[in-house]
């Protein structure tokens, strides 16, 4: 084997959901010995990176801090609305004008460059959402593995009605929450949601981005973008997923399907650090673990809304949220809170608690991480789809008997959450499909499959 260094570069977007397996995988390669380890992302996730080392070290290179444009955390209450309203194309078109911005694509962009003229890497690993590294990587003619933390259809079926695309015609297009097969209705929904995109780029004001686009790209010398380019160039995708999951479709022979990345567990190291929340999930026999990711913002009415639930299945259910310090002023007064109803500002591990076994339904967003991370483990969920991809995970977890969602997730009414939940608690049939999913993911090799793979690239020997 050559000795000559063969350095692995990490490029991810800071958000949770997209970095985290990232993290997991370059953990694992760091934990046998694998040299030459960098990861890319903004300032804010250091820590999280240098905390990634193992028998070897993981260096943190920096993009700079979050542009606030291209990150959901950080939009403005406006934007959040557009984004998560109910129109599900409508959402779909905020999100593409929010975070189509080439001027800060084109700063990260060139910022990479810096870090890859110092690192020299034999291999990029680079997270789907994260498209100024797949440039970079195209131009320098840099191999690259990408990395998908969604459904495998979410990246192999195009928008664009005249495009390529990995599924059949008919497949239903990601962020439209349709189903397969459908009805004639539905497949005419889903043609007018690829025109309407397409649409979507002829708008003056889009045109004067794409503009935009078209002068940065040639002054960057950086290709003509194409949506399946990521897929068709890379040497290889690494799906955090398995077929089963999805509609059934042909995947192709670059894609491996190596189910949710998980770390080793428990990630807690005790009660010092849980506060004490293992040992009060093994004196509980019924738990439901309610958590809706990063980017969800309650109102006063859907949090009152969601205590109302604890409190209509007290005696029967308790409960475990994981609400944000900052949302929690809009709790009704501690002493009015129901004695079933735990909540918790942070958790040392969100795959510790769906891993253990009082917890018996995961009440969830449904992002593409959080959904994977349920079903890993044989959690049926109840689904309330905040945006974008949260729909498709929803219908698939419908269609395949392990989730329902619920009825009017804008509003959360009281009684259509204790409706899904006392369904899905009450039929051991959805915790049987969710448990053979679950296997299923498991036997699909995770981390270890995932550098198993990589190691065994032509780049790296």
């Amino acid at each position: 084997m050559s000795t000559t260094p063969r350095p692995i570069l990490f490029v991810s977007l800071p958000e949770s959901g997209l970095l985290n397996p990232m993290l997991v995988l370059a953990r694992e390669l760091a934990q046998r010995g694998t040299a030459d380890l960098w990861f890319a992302t903004d300032e804010p996730r250091r820590a999280d990176v240098q905390r990634s080392a193992g028998r070897t070290p993981v260096e943190f290179a920096s993009l700079g801090e979050v542009f606030s444009e291209l990150s959901a955390v950080s939009w403005s209450d406006e934007v959040y609305r557009e984004v998560t309203q109910s129109s599900r194309f409508k959402a779909h078109r905020a999100v593409i004008r929010q975070s189509y911005r080439p001027d800060l694509q084109a700063e990260k962009y060139r910022r990479l460059e810096a870090v890859v003229e110092k690192v020299g890497p034999a291999l990029m690993v680079i997270e789907s959402m994260s498209s100024y590294a797949v440039d970079l990587a195209l131009t320098r003619n840099i191999p690259f593995v990408l990395s998908v933390p969604f459904l495998p259809s979410n990246v192999l079926t195009s928008h664009n009605p005249f495009g390529s695309s990995y599924t059949p015609k008919n497949f239903p297009v990601p962020h439209s929450g349709l189903p397969f097969p459908m009805n004639a209705v539905q497949r005419m929904s889903n043609r007018l949601f690829k025109l309407r995109t397409l649409a979507l780029f002829v708008n003056p004001t889009m045109g004067k981005v794409l503009s935009e686009d078209a002068r940065i790209r040639k002054e960057l010398g950086l290709p003509a973008p194409s949506p399946m380019t990521r897929i068709d160039r890379a040497e290889m995708v690494l799906c955090n997923s398995v077929p089963e999951l999805d509609y059934p479709f042909e995947i192709p022979a670059k894609m491996k399907l190596i189910g949710a990345v998980m770390p080793p567990l428990p990630e807690s190291s005790g009660p010092e650090d849980d506060a004490g929340l293992r040992e009060w999930l093994d004196t509980r026999s019924s738990v439901v673990y309610m958590g809706f990711g990063t980017i969800t913002r309650l109102t006063r009415d859907q949090v009152g809304a969601l205590v109302e639930v604890a409190r209509r299945l007290d005696g029967k259910h308790q409960f475990l949220w994981k609400l944000p310090e900052e949302q929690q002023h809009l709790l009704p007064a501690r002493e009015s809170l129901p004695g079933n109803l735990r909540i918790e500002s942070w958790l040392p591990s969100q795959l510790d608690v769906l891993a253990h076994p009082a917890v018996e339904v995961f009440f969830t967003h449904g992002g593409g991480n959080g959904f994977h991370e349920g079903v890993y483990f044989g959690k049926p969920l109840v689904v309330r789809p905040l945006w974008v991809d949260c729909f498709d995970q929803a219908v698939r977890g419908q269609d395949l008997g392990i989730s329902l969602t619920l009825d009017r997730p804008q509003t959360i009414d009281p009684g259509d959450v204790v409706d899904k939940l006392t369904r899905v608690l009450g039929d051991p049939a959805f915790r049987r499909r969710a448990e053979r999913l679950g296997e299923l993911q498991r036997a699909a090799g995770g981390r270890t499959r995932a550098a198993d793979l990589i190691l065994g690239l032509p780049a790296l020997n």
